[in-house]
């Protein structure tokens, strides 16, 4: 009976009991202790508790719920294990929707809501909406590949994760500007992971639970066969900001949009995407032809094959090898992201100084530092770097997948090689940089000492 009010509100968002059921939906009621006094009954002591993430504990006011009368959504791991709650207030209390925070089994950045029903969807794409309600909904109407985000930014780790049951994604984000930004904030993301992203338009309504309570499920699966290719989405949106009608502003975008395109590094692509455009967007297919091979030669980018400069063989060996090294410092911090336990171990060999590369050693002071606090935010360090091209590098090192196929001895000996290569590459780096004696009496000692580097995991 308490929980009345409850089931008439998602009655009312026209869900049936199977679906309810399905889903877990419950309700916590309005007494703000009900939980802490029922596990405390079943033998769990506070510091047990603490870790869940499901209470506040204040010396003034005691301890009480972080969920209470609301409409709750259990969150569950791909393996269909509960690791964390959302809440939904019932009445105009704040905020309207509440997550559990992040705890040892729940990591935000590295879970989907919905995707331990998604993953068994014979169908060969997932649709990322916003919400649990678009998710539950689009569910309830079929369409039993559909996830979302649990409360955060589309990250590296979701992208990741994704991979792993499916090649494509439908994005069905919110028509209004919120949704677009996030549209936008997401295709590099799942685009760096190598995922094929359309972009579904549910105009006039503003998400799928609206469209599909307004127009069907017949529609909406309309809607997901004609979804925009991610880039040309892309160009609508930046379209936008210019008034086609006045010659300056068109040539602007006309400016952008070249810029944009100087992201494709493979010319096949670049002239299909270069053709469709022009096409769509009524471009001058010469003028913008020129104008990519402008910016791509300036930026380094493309080059004309008479103008290729002319290299010794030793700038090509010392290239191979710096390429070699900045690879190394890459897997290595995807090592240490990927496992905590493992990086516990490389820092006691490794400093982000040792990174050579000035960006991948700015990552790893944030993330070193990161674990210093006790948890690593993915988001948090890629949202630093402003440009596509950092933004797209750094997220590829949280969403890189390691060799799973090796076995275990494989395995510690390719992050053994790793962590000495870096390592040396530091020692050598600093000594070519350096004329004080000692200092260089030093580093050779280091350098003898590498061969005594092994790290079992």
């Amino acid at each position: 009976d308490r929980g009345k009010t409850a089931y008439h509100y998602l009655k009312g968002r026209e869900l049936s009991d199977e679906t309810i059921v399905k889903f877990g939906l419950g309700y916590s009621d309005k007494y703000s202790n009900n939980l802490y006094q029922y596990l405390r009954s079943k033998g769990y002591n506070d510091t047990e508790l603490k870790e869940t993430g499901l209470f506040t504990f204040d010396e003034v006011r005691g301890v009480n719920d972080k969920f209470w009368n609301r409409v709750m959504f259990p969150i569950m791991d791909a393996n269909n294990r509960v690791i964390a709650f959302g809440g939904r207030v019932m009445g105009d209390g704040k905020p309207k929707y509440l997550n559990s925070p992040e705890t040892k089994v729940f990591d935000k950045s590295r879970n989907l809501y919905g995707l331990n029903i998604a993953r068994t969807s014979r169908k060969d794409y997932l649709l990322i909406c916003e919400g649990y309600m678009d998710v539950i909904s689009l569910h309830q109407a079929g369409f039993n590949n559909a996830v979302a985000a649990l409360g955060t930014s589309f990250t590296s780790g979701h992208a990741s994760l994704i991979k792993r049951y499916a090649k494509e994604v439908v994005l069905t984000f919110d028509s209004d500007g919120a949704g677009i930004k996030a549209a936008l904030r997401a295709i590099p993301i799942l685009r760096e992971a190598g995922l094929s992203i359309k972009v579904l338009s549910m105009k006039p309504y503003k998400d799928p639970d609206e469209f599909i309570k307004a127009l069907g499920a017949e529609a909406f699966q309309e809607r997901i066969d004609n979804a925009s290719n991610s880039f040309m989405y892309e160009i609508g949106v930046i379209e936008k900001k210019y008034d086609r009608s006045d010659p300056e502003s068109s040539t602007e975008f006309e400016r952008e949009v070249a810029r944009k395109l100087t992201g494709f590094s493979q010319k096949l692509e670049r002239d299909n995407y270069l053709n469709a455009v022009c096409r769509k967007f009524n471009i001058q297919m010469d003028g913008m032809r020129e104008l990519v091979a402008s910016y791509g030669n300036q930026s380094g980018i493309l080059e004309r094959k008479d103008e290729r400069p002319r290299v010794s063989m030793q700038q090509t060996a010392k290239k191979k090898r710096d390429s070699g090294v900045r690879q190394a410092e890459k897997i290595l911090l995807t090592w240490m992201i990927d496992d905590g336990e493992i990086f516990k171990k490389v820092k006691e060999y490794i400093e982000p100084s040792d990174f050579i590369d000035p960006l991948l050693r700015d990552v790893a002071d944030k993330l070193y530092s990161q674990f210093d606090e006790g948890y690593v935010n993915p988001a948090s360090i890629i949202n630093t770097y402003a440009t596509d091209e950092e933004h797209n590098e750094v997220a590829a090192l949280f969403s890189a997948d390691l060799n799973d196929d090796l076995n275990k001895n494989e395995r510690e000996k390719a992050l053994n090689d790793t962590v000495i290569k870096v390592k040396s590459n530091s020692l050598e780096h600093a000594l070519n940089n350096t004329s004080d004696g000692h200092q260089m009496q030093e580093l050779l000692m280091q350098q003898m000492k590498l061969k005594n580097i092994y790290i079992h995991i």
